[in-house]
């Protein structure tokens, strides 16, 4: 039976989502996208889950970009970048619109196509040992205009010209610096640094926290482009919800609130 190269599994109230292609430091081919767009999809379905986790197999890499030893097959030309493109697309984009929060969990190299995965994630956080870096002026790639956006944003445009035009690779602690991760923890300690984000995430309001999430998508938009109004509603159901007078009785009662996303 062939290993899968993507899988999905969960832990309580968080998702999570794993590149399996450790031979090849998780490097990602078109099938794997398929599958990635498809687990994401059942977890945006499933009530239970509160948020997901981003990681890759074997400990020495998060993902390494795209899988160049197919770029024969996938990436000879325009024609066929076009359809990679589009393939891989879905795979950010149902990352980046997903409904709930997301954590990238970044062991090792996390590089080209890797970045661009954690930062579609609202959050990352790394080992003491992971490296960032973006090589398309090393391969000829034409890196594209919503990847460069979503860098700079986290980054700043500067340091995100930095990264590609010296395709230079990044420490966990400069990367924490500019503000890429969150936090970086020593090794053996990065899971229980990420358990302990995703508890409080589960522990709290799903609506108050799909709500948040929705007006940071907008805030990322041309101000010409949000849609603010969509805001409302959701901000009207958070208290008109069961988990509104949860909340308020247990502050009254001294006591951990159970919400449940109603």
């Amino acid at each position: 039976m062939q290993e899968q190269k993507i899988y999905g599994g969960r832990e309580g109230a968080v998702g999570h989502v794993v590149f399996n292609n450790p031979a090849k430091l998780n490097a990602v081919s078109l099938d794997m996208w398929d599958g990635f767009v498809g687990i994401l999809a059942d977890y945006a379905k499933d009530p239970e889950i509160r948020c997901v986790v981003v990681s890759g197999a074997g400990g020495k890499a998060f993902v390494s970009g795209a899988d160049i030893s197919k770029f024969e097959s996938e990436r000879a030309n325009a024609e066929a970048q076009e359809r990679y493109d589009a393939i891989s697309k879905k795979g950010y984009e149902a990352l980046y619109d997903f409904p709930k929060p997301t954590i990238a969990k970044i062991t090792g190299y996390c590089i080209g196509g890797g970045m661009n995965l954690a930062a579609c994630c609202d959050m990352r956080y790394c080992n003491e040992g992971a490296r960032f870096g973006v090589p398309a002026a090393k391969l000829g790639l034409g890196y594209g205009f919503m990847r460069i956006e979503r860098l700079s944003r986290i980054v700043g445009l500067p340091r995100a010209m930095e990264f590609l035009f010296t395709a230079k690779q990044y420490s966990a602690e400069e990367a924490y610096e500019m503000g890429l991760v969150q936090g970086v923890a020593a090794e053996g300690e990065l899971d229980a640094m990420v358990v302990g984000i995703t508890g409080a995430i589960a522990q709290n309001a799903p609506l108050t926290i799909a709500l948040a999430k929705a007006a940071a998508r907008e805030i990322a938009k041309a101000e010409a482009d949000r849609d603010l109004a969509r805001l409302d509603p959701m901000a009207k159901a958070c208290f008109d919800s069961e988990d509104f007078k949860e909340g308020r009785r247990a502050f009254m009662e001294k006591r951990k609130p159970v919400f449940k996303g109603r």
